[in-house]
């Protein structure tokens, strides 16, 4: 009887001491998941300097500052950016003075209106081809017309048109497209090109003038011929009057 009664109370205690741990256990949490991997850093510089013949552009980039602008616009905004390189030999076919002769400030917005706020990949380019204008980084009226040709992106300036002869690179959020000319805005160049600097007047130089001393030299100094003539005339008239001294005195011998 004792030993039934031991054994039914063990086994209470241990229904308890179970039903216990099951409620004390904590609860199973899910894992979190991973964050997003961070997307690369787009580096222009290097970019341009590997991809092609942009070295003039990618100056310009630099001593404009406009490449800051344009790498934070591709790193630190969803936007993305969309640019349009001239390759060097675009920059040799144009006059030296039409950017040289710019301000500083101009030379600025013409660099700036090389690119749009915005990713664009080829085929988008269909439905800005729709639009009358698009903005460049430049603002204001520094806009961009485009039209598509049969998968040709064909860019009107306003005062000069191109294509986009390839594309160097097209991985959102970064667009980079080389162009045959360089975009010259209609903003600043649609009236009259900068016109070229004046050359500095040449000094007129007065012809030397005849020495006073040696003109009044030669002026007095007596030419051979007037030498010879004054002394040939002083001959004859010396002989008229001797040949009328002789003729006197032969009259006065007659005479007596």
């Amino acid at each position: 009887m004792e030993f039934s009664m031991i054994f039914i109370v063990s086994n209470i205690m241990l229904l308890f001491s179970s039903a216990f741990a099951k409620t004390a256990s904590p609860p199973s949490l899910s894992p979190t998941p991973a964050p997003a991997p961070a997307p690369d850093f787009v580096n222009l510089t290097e970019l341009l300097s590997v991809a092609g013949p942009f070295h003039t552009f990618l100056g310009y980039l630099e001593s404009t500052k406009v490449i800051d602008t344009f790498q934070n616009q591709a790193n630190n905004t969803e936007e993305g950016i969309t640019i349009f390189v001239p390759k060097d030999s675009a920059f040799n076919a144009i006059k030296k003075t039409t950017l040289s002769n710019l301000t500083s400030n101009q030379l600025k917005q013409v660099i700036l209106f090389h690119a749009l706020p915005h990713f664009y990949s080829l085929a988008e380019f269909t439905s800005l081809s729709q639009t009358s204008s698009t903005p460049t980084f430049a603002g204001g009226d520094y806009t961009l017309n485009f039209t598509d040709d049969s998968g040709t992106v064909h860019i009107n300036s306003g005062w000069s048109k191109t294509r986009v002869s390839s594309a160097v690179h097209s991985t959102d959020p970064v667009a980079i497209y080389q162009v045959d000319k360089v975009l010259l805005p209609e903003a600043i160049f649609g009236t009259d090109i900068p016109p070229a600097p004046a050359p500095a007047p040449t000094p007129d130089i007065a012809p030397a003038a005849d020495s006073p001393t040696e003109h009044s030299a030669d002026s007095k100094a007596p030419s051979p011929s007037s030498t010879h003539d004054g002394s040939s005339s002083h001959k004859l008239i010396s002989y008229g009057i001797w040949a009328n001294l002789v003729l006197a005195t032969f009259g006065v011998l007659v005479l007596f």
